[in-house]
Parts: C-alpha cells; structure tokens; sequence
C-alpha cells in the first residue's frame, strides 16, 4: 500500500525503532525490498536519487513502485526522492506520483537551505506529500579533527530547533559523522551520538540516517572473493546503527551495500559459468543477496513485525 511518509516514521518516532529506506536502480533492486519486507513483516522506504530517475525515467520509477505495492497491498510503503536538488526536481517528484520528497540544500548557508525547504514544504504539503531536509555536511569524524572544525560541518542542534518551527518540515537528516559511499572513516568509526541526542530532544520529529551502509562482514568476503577490490572500506558498525535508532533516528538510509552485495553474487556467476548468458542465471542470485541484507537491516533496525 504506498502511503505517505509521516505514516510509516511517525509510528516509529512515536515506538522508537528505524525503517529501512532502500535505494534502487533497477526492477531486481526494488524486487528484493519487497520481497524482503513481506518476508520480515516491515514496512519500507523506497528511494530514487536524481541519478536513479534520469537513468529509468520518472515514469518507470513510479510504475514500478506501484506495481509492486499493489502485488504487495498489506505493505506500507513510501517512495521516496533522495536527495533532490531543486525546487523544480521535487516539484516534479510530486507531481509524478512520489510521496515523500527530499529537498537537499545542505551546501547552502543556513537561511538559504530554510528558505528553499519551506518552497517545497509549501507545496508538498499542499497535496499531502511529507518532506525530509538535511543539515550539516556529511564527513566522517576522525581522531584529529577540532571542535570548532566538527561544528562547522556537523548538524548545530539550536540551528535544527529553529529550521524544523520555522520551514514546518516532516523529518530532518542531522549531520553525525556519517558519509555517503562506501569509504567513510579514515581511522575509527565515529559518530557524534550526544549531538543527536540533542537535536530529537529539540526537533521532536523523526530524524534520517544519511551514509549508513555497513558493508558487513559476509558482504565484503562475498565481494572480494570473487574479485572485487574494496580498498579498506569502511561502514558503519551494527552497533553504531543500534546506538543511533536509540538516539533518535527512524529513517536509516542504505545504497552501497545493495550494490555491492547484488555485484558479487553477479559477479560470481560469472566466474563460475563462462558459457552462461541467461541473464536470469545472473539476476536472481543477486536478488537473494539482496533480500539477505535487507531482511538483517530490518532485525538490526526493529521494524520487524511493526505492521499492523
């Protein structure tokens, strides 16, 4: 059932557990979201980046979705624009059928990212489409960055306060120490979780993840055994996932480690079969890897079993 997106963080604002928001780029990504969240019993978030809508078409991205909510009506389910930048990219959004919107205007000074929200809150809002923004700048933190260079980049807590009053905004991604991508961290993982803290304390709506692929263990291995070169990657522990949903989050973005997992299954066929060119032969294993990431995101996040 595609519903909004305040209906699915709402209740998990309120109960305090995380939903899984999956990016996809083709039919075989968006299949296994499905099929692993009829299989956990959760509700999802769909996304599609800029990127991912110029490569399949609005009309593709939308289609798609709701073809599949409908061969799974007892799931609810959001689509999602990530990280749209412009006014005129979530108009469009909205207009095609999405209902929840990203306005990312992070880059902007302070009054200029809360003046290009409200734009879009405005007229999201006016058709009853939620919308998510961002403050700060996603970088990981290392062991010697300053105090005065993390609050030039991380989210500033009285800055949050004012822009959710003031822009009327549904959800807000605070910058914590994460980044996109699968190289995150020089040295050890970091997250400033007392930051956060402090901006659901103020804000009081639900708060996104931004950058928190994991790239798990068996994910990895999977990968380079098969011939993939990760060059010291680096995501976000479990634990550090755990903490965040206990701090605040309940929105948890994940991209890389779809890919990478869909790539090594992929990759592995390959190797396997040289003779092989039934696409499907190659496909549906990387579906399975797929719906095994996500239906662990989902145990490690709590939105197992949180449909009514």
């Amino acid at each position: 059932m595609l519903v909004v997106g305040n209906d699915i963080l709402y209740k998990a604002h309120k109960e305090g557990y995380g939903v899984g928001a999956f990016n996809f780029v083709n039919f075989e990504m968006l299949v296994s979201i499905f099929e692993a969240a009829n299989e956990a019993n959760s509700p999802i978030i769909v996304q599609a980046s800029e990127g991912a809508i110029k490569y399949l078409g609005i009309d593709m991205v939308v289609s798609m979705t709701k073809t599949m909510s409908n061969r799974y009506p007892h799931i609810p389910v959001a689509l999602h624009l990530d990280h749209g930048t412009t006014f005129e990219s979530c108009k469009k959004a909205i207009e095609a059928g999405f209902t929840s919107v990203m306005i990312d205007a992070s880059h902007h000074p302070f009054e200029e990212n809360l003046e290009l929200t409200s734009k879009v809150v405005k007229a999201a809002h006016s058709v009853g489409v939620s919308v998510e923004a961002e403050l700060g700048r996603l970088m990981g933190i290392e062991d010697n960055i300053s105090v005065d260079e993390k609050d030039a980049v991380l989210v500033n807590p009285k800055e949050a306060e004012i822009f959710v009053k003031e822009s009327k905004v549904d959800y807000l991604a605070p910058a914590i120490g994460t980044s996109h991508g699968a190289f995150k961290f020089k040295g050890e993982p970091k997250l400033d979780f007392k930051r956060l803290e402090e901006v659901k304390k103020l804000t009081n709506i639900p708060l996104v993840l931004h950058g928190a692929s994991a790239i798990p263990d068996n994910v990895r291995e999977s990968f380079l055994n098969t011939g993939g070169d990760l060059k010291g990657s680096k995501g976000v522990p479990f634990e550090f996932l755990q903490e965040a949903i206990k701090g605040g989050i309940n929105k948890v973005n994940t991209d890389t480690d779809l890919r990478i997992a869909f790539v090594a299954e992929v990759r592995r066929m390959a190797n396997e079969d040289r003779t092989q060119f039934d696409l499907r032969k190659f496909f549906v294993p990387g579906i399975q890897a797929i719906k095994k990431v996500i239906v662990e995101r989902m145990n490690l996040l709590g939105s197992v079993n949180k449909i009514d």
